[in-house]
């Protein structure tokens, strides 16, 4: 079995990889998420410099969010109507633009919080229409017998960066500890990295329009039908069990770590933005070694994977607690690194039933759903978590531990959970 498989794969990879657009495609996407990733660490940093106030922070990080998560269904819209690679390139000039402004006002010291307000505003916008874009142009760079490993290819080097890029970023900002100067050297990063992204995508020949049955349908029927994947997912127990745990799970966790970090680092690590930069890479780090295991090990069976969601939900919790009172950068990024390597492992299982749990003419409304399932509330969490890390980090840590700790309880006793592991026994 082994022998027959392997070369299949290989040869999967090297036909994605000799197609010029791709190549191009690959070449601009992982340039541009580096950039993201001295952003994401930049961002924050400097709004802590600037007020100390981690309210703000989570102010920032929610403006940013929230129209993300608003227009997404529209930005997926604008993409079939026009051109994947178009709204792309559009978007990278766009970001290219706000970044550039971002190092201009650091750069003279003229920076001003609404400028941060703005930025993550205009970037959220953005982002609206880059996301949709982005997942939609690997089906029409290659072949469909080569589109998992076309897609393995681009979220690989999606979780490298996410691994290498915080470090670079922590390093950089605090070798210039006394001045901003390393942070506006971030922002030119990210500004430099999305011009390179849209001289590639214009290089493109291909990547243009969509095939769609739905051109020209009017906003009723777009409505219509995502109502109708509403239903559907309402009406499996199971899908709507895990639908709630993830949206739980990623409303208790993913606000309060994005918040939490930045200003655990800064309150208490020593290292200062090089910790920041390194528990993020723990956690980048973990994801992609999850991400490996998942399609390494053998398939759970139904009654193990329970087990470990449960047990993985409550080891979450605990975990969160523990970082409320430790002081131990090495520690943290250890933490991070065991959260990230169970985060990404159960995200490819249950990514992967999800996709065999739907019908196909549903598919595609259901990954919107699930999208907003793991961000819509995210920048809710985001600010209700700056607020409450203004009065106490360690009253958030630990009440947010609890909470994904209850939840994992909650789901012992759900009949969906019984649909959910008889489902995977059955396709195995």
């Amino acid at each position: 079995m082994t022998t027959n498989h392997q070369p299949k794969e290989q040869n999967s990879m090297r036909a994605v990889l000799s197609i010029r657009d791709f190549r191009l495609l690959f070449a601009g996407v992982s340039t541009s998420l580096l950039g993201d990733q001295f952003a994401l660490i930049a961002t924050p940093w400097l709004v802590l410099q600037l007020t100390g106030d981690p309210l703000a922070l989570g102010l920032v990080l929610a403006l940013e969010g929230i129209p993300r998560a608003l227009f997404m269904l529209y930005g997926g819209a604008i993409t079939d109507r026009f051109s994947p690679r178009i709204v792309m390139l559009a978007s990278d000039i766009v970001r290219f633009v706000l970044a550039a402004l971002m190092t201009l006002v650091v750069f003279t010291g003229t920076v001003q919080m609404w400028m941060l307000y703005a930025f993550g505003l205009g970037f959220g916008l953005v982002a609206g229409f880059a996301v949709p874009a982005g997942n939609s142009i690997v089906p029409l760079l290659v072949k469909e017998k080569d589109l998992q490993a076309g897609n393995s290819i681009i979220m690989g080097v999606g979780q490298l960066v996410g691994f290498v890029g915080p470090v670079a970023a922590g390093i950089l900002i605090g070798s210039f500890s006394e001045s901003l100067f390393g942070v506006g050297l971030a922002f030119g990063i990210d500004a430099a990295t999305f011009a390179v992204s849209a001289v590639a995508l214009g290089l493109m020949r291909s990547g243009g329009k969509l095939p769609s049955s739905t051109d020209g349908a009017d906003e009723e029927s777009i409505w219509a039908a995502i109502v109708a994947g509403l239903k559907y997912l309402w009406d499996d127990k199971a899908l709507r069990l895990i639908f709630l745990v993830i949206a739980a799970v990623n409303f208790l966790f993913v606000g309060p770590i994005l918040v939490g970090i930045p200003v655990l680092a800064d309150q208490r690590l020593a290292e200062g933005a090089l910790a920041f930069g390194l528990l993020m890479s723990g956690f980048a780090g973990g994801n992609l070694g999850g991400f490996l295991l998942a399609g390494a090990l053998p398939k759970p069976t139904g009654q193990i994977m329970r087990l470990f969601l449960i047990a993985l939900l409550a080891a979450f919790g605990i975990v969160m607690g523990i970082m409320g009172f430790n002081t131990s950068t090495w520690l943290d990024f250890g933490l991070m690194l065991l959260l990230g390597l169970g985060n990404g492992y159960i995200t490819i299982i249950l990514f992967t039933w999800i996709q065999t749990r739907t019908p196909k003419t549903m598919l595609g409304r259901m990954m919107s759903l699930l999208m907003f399932a793991s961000a819509g509330l995210v920048p809710v969490s985001q600010a209700i978590s700056g607020a409450v890390s203004a009065w106490d980090l360690t009253l958030l840590l630990v009440s947010a531990g609890t909470l994904i700790v209850m939840v994992s309880i909650w789901i012992t006793f759900q009949p969906g959970l019984v649909s959910f592991s008889q489902s995977l026994s059955t396709s195995n």
